[in-house]
């Protein structure tokens, strides 16, 4: 169950990511984005023990995702896909 789940996290967090930094990507690198930086947030949400419970999860996918996109547009010099 903990790879669906995180399937189903990335894909959601990419997904987010992706369209709050308005960066136009294919569903494999969306997904992917979204579980390198679901694995990413979660690392950084553990430092963080005032925040538990499963919306750090999401908060801290999303945050990670978000940290990957901006990384890759930067790396790509803005280039979109």
């Amino acid at each position: 169950m903990g790879i669906v789940w995180l399937l189903v996290i990335g894909a959601a967090a990419g997904f987010l990511a992706t369209r709050l930094l308005k960066w136009e990507a294919n569903f494999w690198a969306t997904l992917l984005i979204g579980i390198v930086g679901a694995l990413l947030g979660s690392l950084i949400m553990r430092a963080l023990p005032i925040v538990m419970g499963m919306a750090s999860g999401i908060v801290g996918a999303v945050l990670g995702a978000l940290f990957l996109v901006w990384i890759w547009q930067r790396m790509n010099n803005g280039r979109k896909g």
